[in-house]
Order: structure tokens, then C-alpha cells, then sequence
């Protein structure tokens, strides 16, 4: 997702945000915001659900996101949102209960042609940075022509 690091502090180290490879652990300068990429979060419980693909944990307001992605189907796209949300509901609740931080998921899912739900755009304005959702949808676009392309040739 486009995001020129102004908004996190974490700043990227490409020109383009599609060519930079992230690393599992991005900080800001000051400290004040951490990215973890596909990292286990550890908690007292034994939670079977405890890697999303990405954490935004904001440790000055207090806030962490888990943000799960995912390409669907099109008729799915609505279950898939749904299932992602209550994949996570025990680790919010353990997670809230550890460290205080209020917390909550993000499921960000696109159809293969690029079908988002309603509720699309609520999700992905709560992550920082700037998102066009035509960017998102081509992405997925692309990708889908990619396996097809790949798949019959």
C-alpha cells in the first residue's frame, strides 16, 4: 500500500513503495511507532491465530492495528472480511489484557477482480498514510491476470 512513510516515521528505502522490501521490524525514529511484518505476537494463552501479516503498534497514543490481507474470491469477499475479524477477537482480548493498548483488526480483502465490500474504505482510511482503493483494486487486478497468465501459457 502507497504510504511515504511521513505519516509512521518509518521511512522507506525506495523510490517507489512497490519496489521496497520491508523489513519484520521497522521503527520510527523517536520509537514512537513499530511495524512488525508476519511476526508472532506472544501472549500468556496459547492463541492458535497470532500472526497477522502486519502490526502497527503506536506506543505514543497507546494503539496497535492488526492488519490482515487477503485476495479472494468475488462472491467471498464479504465472508473473508468476517472470518478475518473473528480469526483475531481472542488475541485482541489477550493482547489488551498484556500490554493495555487498545487495540483492533483491520482486515484489509479485495476480490481477485477486484470486488471490495462496504465496509472496504472504513477499514483501510483507520491505517496510516494515503490508499487509493483504484491502486489497491488494480493491484489485485494485475496479479489475478498474472496467475491466469502463467496458469494457461
Amino acid at each position: 500500500m502507497p504510504n511515504n512513510g511521513k505519516i509512521t516515521g518509518v521511512q522507506l528505502n525506495k523510490k517507489h513503495w512497490y519496489e521496497h522490501v520491508p523489513k519484520s521490524v521497522e521503527t520510527s525514529q523517536g520509537g514512537k511507532v513499530t511495524i512488525l511484518g508476519n511476526q508472532q505476537i506472544q501472549t500468556d494463552r496459547t492463541i492458535p491465530n497470532n500472526k497477522p501479516d502486519i502490526i502497527i503498534h503506536d506506543n505514543e497514543k497507546g494503539t496497535c492495528m492488526l492488519i490482515d490481507i487477503a485476495i479472494s474470491g468475488d462472491r467471498n469477499v464479504i465472508k473473508k472480511e468476517a472470518k478475518k475479524i473473528l480469526k483475531y477477537k481472542d488475541l485482541i482480548i489477550e493482547k489488551q489484557y498484556m500490554w493495555n493498548v487498545k487495540t483492533k483488526v483491520i482486515p484489509v480483502i479485495l476480490g481477485a477482480n477486484g470486488t471490495i465490500s462496504q465496509s472496504y474504505r472504513k477499514y483501510v482510511s483507520n491505517i496510516p498514510g494515503k490508499h487509493e482503493v483504484k491502486e489497491l483494486q488494480k493491484t489485485a487486478i494485475l496479479g489475478t491476470a498474472h496467475i491466469l497468465q502463467k496458469v494457461l501459457m
